[in-house]
């Protein structure tokens, strides 16, 4: 087994850019606590080029952008644009984001509270985002009628890749100075 190349692999595999010979060489430096010869390194890169060009993969290394990186063989650009348009899909409009940050903010919160910040009638947009799973139904409101409050869901939270609802950014995260239309900036 060549550990040498199996390290090199998984460098080049994990990184999300073309990866450089002298990254690779310092990174296995200090991995191996000894210096490693570029020849040793470009040697190991040859052969992994050498292995993914059999069928049996359907990806290859590449020398791109001054390194090395993982892409897939050209047969198989059709199967990945139907995965891509497929995940697009998969998407939140516009509306569903509104909607979701006004839960995400407010929770638990109502539909009628969530229609009266939006100002618009809101049931696709809860429905879509619960069939997606990023809200939930939190409960009953005591108000009259008793509607259903929700709340933000664990799949939410992993969707925006947080820990906590108090990882979202606060509202004083997004207030900037806007210049309206006639009036000038108080530094000019």
């Amino acid at each position: 087994m060549d550990f040498l190349q199996n390290h090199i692999e998984a460098l080049v595999f994990c990184s999300p850019s073309p990866v450089k010979i002298a990254d690779l060489k310092a990174c296995l430096s200090e991995m191996f606590n000894a210096d490693v010869p570029e020849e040793d390194i470009v040697g190991a890169l040859q052969r992994l080029e050498e292995k993914f060009q059999a069928e049996e993969f359907s990806f290859q290394i590449f020398k791109a952008g001054g390194g090395y990186q993982f892409l897939t063989k050209p047969a198989y650009q059709a199967s990945i644009g139907i995965m891509l348009k497929q995940q697009s899909k998969k998407r939140l409009s516009i509306s569903a984001m509104e909607t979701l940050s006004i839960i995400a903010y407010k929770q638990p919160i109502s539909k009628p509270e969530v229609e009266n910040i939006r100002g618009v009638n809101c049931d696709y947009a809860i429905q879509k985002l619960l069939d997606k799973g990023l809200i939930e139904i939190q409960g009953k409101a005591e108000s009259i009628g008793r509607p259903m409050l929700y709340g933000t869901s664990p799949k939410f939270m992993e969707y925006f890749g947080i820990n906590d609802i108090n990882e979202l950014p606060t509202p004083k995260d997004f207030s900037s100075e806007v210049n309206t239309i006639g009036e000038t900036p108080d530094n000019q």
